[in-house]
Parts: structure tokens; C-alpha cells; sequence
């Protein structure tokens, strides 16, 4: 089993072997939605993680981004999706050296990536959310209650969660990084730690069949005086704009019709989570 880290860290299992192989070719010139539709396949990249792409425990590539592509990329006239799993880290300098031809790993959009790749207009938007223990004895619900209350806070390696915990004015050095959600879980139960940050759709995954610990209610993040509303969505190398145009086109009629979320529902995302926010909001 593959573990969720929340859109941004480290591959469990090793699986970035295609990667060394492919080593770092010219981005070819030229149309790139022709030059797929004429080769028949996508190469995604994802970065192993529930519940945005990962194998299962049939050994089949799955997960919103890889299930959303089938239908997207097909629409378009390119038949097959291949998957090349990697570490988050190696998403966007594998896309810009032709290691694959779009990625998509449940990455936020913010404007540091935007200056680095071409995003599509976001699949799902995203709030955060606390683990803490059943009844939440310490009545946390945002970051600043765990400022005001000085509870024990963990979150997760690279998540985007520690630098909205600074920027309440949670001391980086008291803040504990685990592994993963799994551990911030366990680390509630046992009551090593308070709280546990990440997002809406992990925590509340993770909790599920817990007696001891329980999610709170998702809310937005407060940085410089702004809630913060996260988006994931594919990206596309800057000189793909017809193929990220083309994609947008598809997409858009998706969220229009509810196809989305019929298919980004089984993995565990709710009406909440749909958007109709853009890639270009999100990159200011």
C-alpha cells in the first residue's frame, strides 16, 4: 500500500527507476497534442500517493489524476495514459527535461510553480483540517486555537501545512514533522502530540476507523490577513499551451456536467471539494 502525503513529498517503494533510465533529452519542438495523438500515449507523471495516483493492491495504476486522464487524454484523440511514478520533488524538473508529457500529483497551484510550468485550470479545491483526539478536549479548530491553547502540533514532511502554522505564529522549531497522515494518527492516539494538520480529504480518510481520534471541520488557512483555498490541477511544460488549452476545454465541460465529480467521488472527494476556481487565480 502506497502512503497519501498530502500533494508534495517522498515515493514510497522506489519506483523512480523509469526516471534514471530516461535521463535529461531536449523538449521536442513543434505541436505537442499532435505529436501525442500521433504517438498514442501520454506519459503522467504522479508521485504514488492516495488518493491522487498510486498502485493498488491489484498492482493497477489509479487514483483521480490517472482515472481523469483516461477520460480527458482520450477525448482528445490519445488513447493511453502511461504513469511514471517518481518523488513529488522530481515532478516539475522531470516534465521540463521530457521525462514525461504532463503531470498531475494532487499539486497546488501557487505562483512559484507558475513561473515554472503551465498549469490547467484545477480539478478540486482543498481546505485543511485537524486529527485530534475523539470529542477535541482542546476545542482546536484553527490554527490559532493551537496557538492560544499551546497544544503539541504535528503535521507532515514538506506539507504545505507548516508554513500555514508559522504564519499564525506557531514556532517552526515546535513543530513536529511525521511521516505521513498514518503517523499523525498514531501519534494523536497515543498522545505524543495534540493535533495533527493536513488536509480535509486525508484527515478525514485516516480517521475513519478510529475510536480514539477523530477529523475536525475543514477551514481555510490565514496567511497575511487572506484565507487560503488551495487547488491541485495538471501541469504541462510552458511551450504546451495548445495541449493545456485543449485539456482546459475538456475539463471545464466535465465540471459543467458533474462528470467530474462522479469521478473524483470514489476517491473520497466531496461536493465540497469542487471549484470553479482557475489555474490563473490561484498563480498570483
Amino acid at each position: 500500500m502506497v502512503r497519501a502525503t498530502a500533494r508534495r513529498t517522498f515515493l514510497a517503494g522506489g519506483v523512480g527507476v523509469a526516471l534514471a533510465a530516461a535521463g535529461c533529452s531536449r523538449v521536442p519542438e513543434g505541436d505537442a497534442l499532435g505529436r501525442l495523438r500521433s504517438q498514442g500515449t501520454v506519459r503522467l507523471g504522479i508521485a504514488g500517493e492516495v488518493p491522487y495516483g498510486y498502485v493498488d493492491e491489484d498492482g493497477r495504476f489509479t487514483g483521480e489524476a490517472p482515472e481523469l486522464a483516461k477520460v480527458i487524454f482520450k477525448r482528445l484523440g490519445i488513447d493511453r495514459v502511461q504513469p511514471v511514478a517518481t518523488d513529488f520533488s522530481s515532478l516539475i524538473p522531470g516534465l521540463n527535461s521530457q521525462q514525461f508529457d504532463v503531470v498531475s500529483a494532487g499539486m497546488y497551484i501557487n505562483k512559484e510553480r507558475c513561473a515554472q510550468v503551465l498549469f490547467a485550470d484545477p480539478e478540486y479545491q482543498m481546505l485543511d483540517a485537524f486529527i485530534v483526539r475523539k470529542g477535541n478536549p482542546k476545542g482546536l479548530h484553527t490554527y490559532q486555537d493551537v496557538v492560544r491553547t499551546r497544544a503539541r502540533f504535528a503535521t507532515g514532511t514538506g506539507y504545505a501545512e507548516i508554513q500555514y502554522a508559522v504564519a499564525a505564529g506557531i514556532p517552526e522549531k515546535d513543530i513536529v514533522i511525521l511521516q505521513d497522515q498514518v503517523a499523525g494518527l498514531n501519534a494523536v492516539e497515543s498522545g505524543r502530540v495534540d493535533v495533527f494538520a493536513g488536509t480535509a480529504l486525508t484527515t478525514r480518510a485516516v480517521v475513519r476507523k478510529s475510536s480514539r481520534a477523530e477529523a475536525t471541520a475543514p477551514f481555510a488557512a490565514v496567511v497575511d490577513g487572506r484565507k487560503k483555498v488551495d487547488g491541485g490541477g495538471f501541469a504541462f511544460r510552458p511551450t504546451d499551451t495548445t495541449l493545456r488549452d485543449a485539456f482546459n476545454t475538456e475539463l471545464r465541460k466535465m465540471r459543467a456536467s458533474g462528470e467530474l465529480f462522479r469521478i473524483l467521488r470514489p476517491f473520497g472527494f466531496t461536493r465540497a471539494e469542487m471549484t470553479t476556481l482557475t489555474a490563473k487565480e490561484l498563480c498570483r
